[in-house]
């Protein structure tokens, strides 16, 4: 490991503060920092798995002042960083105030970082309130592809990433492994040169979820933070090319009449908001056998009922296998990978890109 990501990663860690910078200070809500994902941007906040922030500055090092919701005095969020083109690396935030150095001992020129929240909403927000460099530069443009990964746990990253807790370990929180960096969704957008929204809350279903959870998706998809149905989101913001649904691991198996009524109206509530978009319906990854037949049939039902309302700009996948050697029984990261691979050949084909 170099030392630009030894240092930060001590800093996540432990919370430290970071030594006086001889950059300039930059507001969190300056014209040059892109955010892409589901934002507050009254003081930029992310609540949603996935979202992130691409910089581009020059200097030798680069600082962010991040505040963490600390939820309940005791839940912390986890973030991943990636520097030019360097393997990204995961960090824990160490307090509610956190000073970082994220990158340090760079080559004199223009650099590129991206900061991405790693945990979901049930975590509470993360607060960028600035950020310290030599210079802010103007953005990049950012890919002109679009998408959007609606669901469940699979699709927050839950469970995959045990480098720094295993499964077991008995010092572990629950969201210590989540990585929807490397989740199937953000993986791929990457492989196909897109941006990423994730719209995503563990435990979340359909008609039914699991946990003692009092939403559901239908109820709350049209918000900022999902998992607490506060703040609206203006659609206008994001128009994605194609957006996958992928729900009805905590479902379980229902009423097929009830499901698929559910599964039709929800689709038609995404229409109105997007109406160019691909729609892509998927089986859960998580599934098992029985489960998994359940979702073809539902998933098949409601592509015909679609098609006799005139909707034709549909999709469907149904995954090849199981993933669920990960925390929770959910997809690992191998897993998390043979998922994207999969779907990234699959909407490959069906958009021509």
């Amino acid at each position: 490991m170099n030392n630009i990501f030894f240092f930060a990663l001590l800093l996540g860690l432990f919370g430290q503060s970071c030594a006086k910078s001889e950059g300039k200070f930059y507001r969190a809500d300056h014209k040059y920092v892109t955010y892409v994902g589901r934002v507050d941007a009254g003081q930029p906040r992310f609540w949603a798995s996935g979202a992130y922030v691409v910089i581009n500055f020059s200097g030798s090092e680069f600082r962010a002042s991040i505040n963490d919701e600390n939820r309940y005095g005791t839940v912390l969020n986890y973030l991943e960083v990636q520097v030019d083109d360097q393997p990204a690396y995961r960090i824990k935030l160490g307090r509610k105030t956190n000073d970082l150095v994220l990158a340090s001992k760079l080559s004199k020129g223009k650099h590129r970082i991206i900061i991405c929240k790693n945990t979901e909403g049930e975590n509470g927000y993360i607060e960028f309130v600035g950020f310290n460099c030599e210079a802010l530069l103007p953005p990049s443009p950012l890919p002109k592809r679009k998408m959007e990964f609606i669901g469940d746990s699979i699709t927050c990253g839950f469970g995959a990433d045990e480098s720094d807790h295993s499964c077991g370990d008995k010092n572990a929180n629950w969201y210590d492994q989540h990585n929807a960096w490397f989740a199937y969704g953000p993986l791929t957008a990457r492989k196909l040169d897109a941006q990423w929204h994730l719209t995503s809350v563990s435990g979340i279903g359909l008609v039914h979820s699991c946990c003692e959870k009092k939403i559901l998706m239908p109820e709350v998809y049209d918000k900022v933070n999902l998992s607490e149905n506060k703040i609206d989101w203006d659609f206008q913001k994001y128009q994605p090319d194609v957006v996958t649904v992928c729900l009805g691991q905590n479902d379980g198996v229902q009423d097929s009449v009830k499901f698929c009524g559910a599964y039709v109206a929800f689709a038609q509530k995404l229409r109105d908001h997007y109406p160019k978009a691909k729609l892509i319906f998927l089986s859960s990854p998580m599934a098992d056998a029985t489960l998994k037949a359940a979702l073809v049939k539902y998933i098949t039902a409601v592509k015909q009922e679609l098609n006799r309302t005139g909707e034709y700009n549909l999709g469907s996948y149904f995954f090849s296998k199981q993933s669920h050697l990960g925390c929770g029984s959910h997809p690992s990261l191998t897993e998390q990978r043979e998922i994207s691979n999969e779907l990234t050949a699959y909407v490959k084909q069906l958009m021509h890109w």
